[in-house]
């Protein structure tokens, strides 16, 4: 289904895990085709369902049309750590509703970090309020990849 109200947010379970690492290996794919992942893809499969569902605030876009797991987001405290959706679904409102979420999860503000060379992102983030604040050379992330930090404040 096409339509965001047939996409429900909730947490995520330990049953997600191999969905969520789907999502997140296709959106990475075709967002970020230059960037050259430090991990294999059972890597970060086993990361997701060891680290990241049990121990993170972990959420998921599910379509109620049976289309299953189609995006997700990591919360740590005020940092927005990954927000990830299934290409085929990017455009239709999912990832305003979770930054909504975010947002109303953490009133005081919100950080996260994206890549330099993630435009969209860039332009998604900026269209809800955050300001660049902080640019680096890559090396304080896995990728080596010069990335950006965004600052919500409300």
């Amino acid at each position: 289904m096409s339509n965001d109200a047939a996409i429900v947010l909730r947490r995520a379970a330990a049953a997600d895990a191999a969905a969520v690492a789907d999502v997140w290996l296709r959106s990475f794919a075709a967002a970020l085709p230059t960037v050259v992942r430090p991990r294999s893809d059972d890597e970060v499969r086993d990361y997701i369902r060891d680290v990241v569902l049990p121990f993170r605030d972990t959420w998921v876009a599910e379509s109620a049309g049976g289309g299953g797991v189609v995006g997700m987001m990591v919360l740590d405290d005020s940092l927005l750590s990954q927000l990830y959706l299934a290409p085929e679904w990017r455009g239709r409102g999912i990832g305003d509703r979770f930054v909504a979420l975010a947002k109303e999860r953490s009133p005081a503000g919100l950080a996260l970090w994206t890549f330099q060379v993630n435009k969209p992102a860039h332009r998604f983030y900026e269209r809800h309020g955050f300001v660049a604040a902080e640019f680096t050379n890559g090396s304080g992330n896995e990728e080596r990849e010069p990335d950006v930090r965004y600052v919500w404040q409300p």
